[in-house]
C-alpha cells in the first residue's frame, strides 16, 4: 500500500443505487460498530498510542473520531428529513481530534458508537425512497442527497477501521 490515509481509496459515489445496494450499505453502516471494536481488541496502551502513519492519529484518536463523525452524519440525516436543504455545519475533525477528551478510554467511544448506529440504521431502515433523495448543503461539499450521504457513510467506518487493521498487519500485533 502507498497511501495509509485512504486503505481502501478514496471514496467514490457511483450515482442512484437499486435498493439492494442500499440494503448492503445499510449493512455496512450496521456492522460498523463490532467491526471496529474487533479492530482494537486487544491492544496495549501503548499500541493505542500509536499513530496509524507518520503524521496521522493516533489509534485512540482514530476510534474517538468515528462517533464523532457519525454522530454528525446522524444529525445531518435528521436535518434534511425535517427541513428543506438546510445548510449544514462542518466540524473541524482535526480540532476535535486534539480536545481532552481523547483522554477518555476507548470503551467510552465504542459503547457510543453502538448505541449511535442502533438508532441510525433504525431511522436509515425506515426511510422511502423520496427520503433517500432529500438533501442537505455542505459548505465545502455542496449539496448531497441521503443516498450520497449513505454512501459516503457505509465507506467511512470501514476506511477508519482498515487504518487500524492495516497497522496491526504492518506492525505484526
Amino acid at each position: 500500500m502507498n497511501d495509509f490515509r485512504y486503505p481502501l481509496g478514496k471514496f467514490h459515489y457511483d450515482g442512484p443505487m437499486s435498493h439492494e445496494q442500499q440494503e448492503a450499505l445499510l449493512h455496512e453502516i450496521a456492522q460498523t460498530p463490532a467491526k471496529l471494536r474487533a479492530a482494537v481488541q486487544g491492544l496495549s496502551s501503548a499500541q493505542l498510542d500509536t499513530p496509524y502513519r507518520p503524521e496521522g492519529w493516533t489509534v485512540t484518536q482514530v476510534v474517538h473520531h468515528v462517533p464523532d463523525s457519525h454522530l454528525n452524519a446522524y444529525v445531518r440525516f435528521k436535518l434534511a428529513l425535517t427541513e428543506d436543504d438546510p445548510t449544514i455545519k462542518p466540524y473541524a475533525e482535526d480540532r476535535w481530534a486534539e480536545l481532552a477528551d481523547k483522554a477518555t478510554p476507548i470503551d467510552v467511544s465504542l459503547s457510543l458508537l453502538d448505541s449511535l448506529h442502533d438508532r441510525w440504521v433504525r431511522l436509515l431502515q425506515s426511510l422511502t425512497p423520496q427520503q433517500w433523495k432529500r438533501t442537505f448543503r455542505h459548505p465545502e461539499m455542496g449539496p448531497m442527497t441521503l443516498e450520497k450521504t449513505l454512501a459516503l457513510y457505509a465507506w467511512h467506518g470501514p476506511h477508519h477501521v482498515a487504518h487500524i487493521t492495516e497497522l496491526r498487519k504492518r506492525m505484526s500485533w
